[in-house]
């Protein structure tokens, strides 16, 4: 099979909305603030032709065609976030000992304490400007950008991992059980 001449994909840009583009830097800002992403990394073509940006790649090979898509994936991700806002949802589970979560907002670190009994707490960084609410055995994570909202909810699940232990048994943690549009 002979390989394609062309791959583009289309990105609407949606109203109260702007984009800028600096080369391969696309700055994305909306009515809850701005969104940066540097795809320079990336072997796409970037453009905005008028209502829409436009992520294309000449004669692509296999990993050229995904990176196009992967591309109009961040620009449409980032375009949500100064909209709506991204917010996941996890859940305290314990049996035992009853753990408790707090949030340090200048130190950009969650504290997980007495998790299965433990003296000293388990610290988990927060990626960027990811905001942390905990209100009972719930913990939302809110931001704008997707990557550093799931990258903090997964470094809190991951925080919680018993080791050399049945996990069909100790069911102890901290887990994402709902993700959403929306802060």
């Amino acid at each position: 099979m002979a390989r394609q001449e062309y791959v583009e994909r289309t990105v609407p840009i949606p109203d109260g909305v702007s984009i800028d583009l600096e080369g391969k830097v696309v700055k994305v800002s909306g009515p809850l603030g701005k969104l940066e992403k540097d795809l320079s990394h990336m072997p796409v073509d970037i453009a905005i032709k008028g209502s829409s940006v436009v992520i294309s790649a000449k004669w692509p090979r296999k990993r050229e065609i995904g990176m196009v898509g992967t591309a109009a994936g961040h620009v449409r991700n980032m375009m949500k976030g100064v909209q709506r806002g991204f917010t996941y949802k996890l859940k305290m589970v314990y049996a035992h000992f009853p753990m408790s979560v707090r949030f340090s907002k200048p130190d950009g670190k969650v504290l997980i304490e007495n998790f299965c009994g433990e003296k000293t707490p388990r610290v988990v960084d927060v990626v960027g400007g990811v905001d942390v609410t905990v209100s009972g055995d719930d913990i939302l994570v809110k931001g704008m950008d997707l990557e550093e909202v799931s990258q903090t909810a997964a470094n809190i699940e991951a925080a919680t991992g018993i080791k050399e232990k049945d996990q069909r048994v100790f069911l102890d943690g901290i887990y994402v059980y709902e993700r959403s549009e929306g802060m």
